[in-house]
């Protein structure tokens, strides 16, 4: 199955298409513009959601539903909110249809139009921020820490799975606090969650920063971010956390009585991951054999394959294979036993490598005899054979080995590609090379959307813990505050 993935250094984007729907993780949908996400590509979204449904839960948020449908004077309220989503929206402006009357099927029913329209949810800081009004009155009734698991909806012309999609599943996080400090440390909490999740979960090594002006959250005071390098060179955005102000309050009228018994507007943060991290995940770590997944977020981290040439073989090899997984699945190891007689175990061993299982053990007759088995992990396409006895602490530690190693290549390459320049001549040459470029900068939106019409390059964050060394703008010889952390991007 290998052999029909078109090779990264032939194709990287046709390589990325064909792995998505090879490993059935995902495919097109008849619906233009949006996919069906398959079980296998689920599973992991799904392990995904319940790493950091752990993580938000256990720093005091809560989880919520707020409707798929937004009035349109909802998004109006927040002059910058509109502005930056106003052409992504779509509108339902009927509500119901009717047979047409030459009997050749239904149409809209013009008799049916809405007062007002609704745009389908582009993001919620509007309907929840009209919410909040009858939530809170008085201090006590802070902080609020709200998340909701939802999909959202927001067109697109040019889509791939994945990475942009019309429709595509995320959380978003919505909290009110009574204090500035209070919100800004709530946006940074956030901005450590989601980089301890990509890098000891997805293995994914992040930038941590905050986006310029020109790249901030419509309706935002500031957006934090995190910033990942996928192997063809270009930034993937992560993941981002908005501290709002007091923007939202003002739209909608929400104040409360602090415990001076003054009225003031709260202060909001806003924040949110999406099934973009699903491309991420294989664009960091897989290669030209399939996926490579990290054993923190496989749908089952090992897989046994059974070589047999009758039923006897295969009920002792089964019954061999029920006591490993016994003891795998008390060290909280997800196992899965496949003998499956439908497939042969050459077609096995192929397919587990494309779906980038971690771990795969092959057991036959004469490793029954033997007491051993035969132990392949799909991060460095080694094999060995080991004894059967004890072989789930030896898997266990396999495991770690193989997360820490995944993290570190990825690691090592990221460190490869992110270099120092100083002219603007140096970056035009460098910026065809990929990777991260650090740059100093003006500060001036003028600057970065020449850079960005010259090269197609956009400044990707303002590390948080970067060098603070004053320098002199690459363009325009102005001073700079720091470098700045430039690329090209998905």
């Amino acid at each position: 199955m290998a052999k029909e993935l078109t090779s990264r250094s032939e194709n990287y984007s046709q390589w990325y298409n064909d792995l998505v729907i090879k490993a059935d993780l995902a495919e097109s949908s008849a619906v233009r513009g949006c996919m069906v996400i398959k079980p296998y590509g689920y599973a992991i979204w799904e392990k995904m959601q319940a790493e950091l449904d752990r993580m938000f839960k256990k720093t005091g948020h809560v989880n919520a539903y707020f409707p798929l449908f937004i009035p349109k004077s909802f998004l109006s309220k927040e002059a910058e909110h509109v502005e930056g989503f106003a052409k992504e929206c779509a509108v339902v402006t009927h509500y119901r249809l009717k047979q047409n009357a030459d009997g050749t099927g239904l149409i809209v029913d013009p008799e049916a139009k809405l007062e007002e329209e609704l745009i389908v949810r582009p993001t919620s800081e509007t309907i929840i921020w009209s919410t909040y009004k009858n939530w809170i009155q008085s201090y006590r009734d802070l902080p609020l820490l709200i998340n909701q698991w939802a999909n959202v909806v927001r067109w697109e012309m040019r889509t791939r799975l994945f990475l942009r999609t019309t429709e595509f599943l995320w959380q978003e996080g919505h909290t009110a606090h009574a204090t500035e400090a209070e919100a800004l440390v709530e946006a940074n909490k956030i901005l450590e969650i989601y980089a301890n999740f990509a890098e000891e979960f997805m293995a994914v090594p992040v930038l941590k920063g905050v986006k310029s002006a020109n790249e901030r959250f419509a309706g935002a005071l500031e957006t934090y971010c995190i910033e990942a390098l996928m192997q063809d060179g270009k930034a993937l955005q992560a993941g981002t956390s908005h501290f709002l102000g007091q923007n939202f309050a003002k739209a909608f009228d929400v104040t409360f009585v602090d415990k001076t018994n003054k009225l003031d507007y709260v202060w909001a943060t806003s924040w949110g991951v999406s099934t973009r991290l699903m491309g991420a995940l294989i664009m960091t770590h897989s290669d030209d054999n399939g996926l490579v997944l990290p054993p923190n977020l496989a749908p089952f981290q090992v897989v046994i394959v059974p070589i047999y040439k009758n039923e006897e073989q295969l009920n002792a090899i089964s019954e061999k294979a029920n006591e490993i997984i016994l003891k795998l699945e008390s060290l909280n190891i997800s196992v899965k036993f496949d003998n499956n007689d439908n497939k042969k175990p050459g077609w096995k061993f192929a397919e587990y490598e494309l779906k980038g299982v971690p771990v795969r053990l092959a057991m036959g007759a004469r490793d029954l005899e033997n007491g051993t088995i035969e132990i392949a992990r799909r991060d460095t396409l080694t094999k060995e054979t080991v004894s059967i006895e004890g072989v789930e602490t030896y898997i266990a530690d396999l495991l770690k080995d193989i997360q820490s190693n995944i993290f570190k290549k990825a690691y090592d390459y990221r460190a490869s590609v992110t270099r120092e320049v100083n002219s603007y001549d140096e970056f035009k040459v460098e910026i065809e090379k990929g990777g991260f470029l650090l740059c100093h900068w003006d500060g001036t939106p003028e600057t970065e959307e020449k850079i960005k019409d010259d090269t197609k390059a956009t400044i990707r964050c303002i590390l948080l813990d970067g060098d603070k060394t004053p320098g002199v703008c690459m363009v325009t010889g102005k001073p700079s505050a720091q470098r700045v952390v430039f690329a090209r991007a998905y």
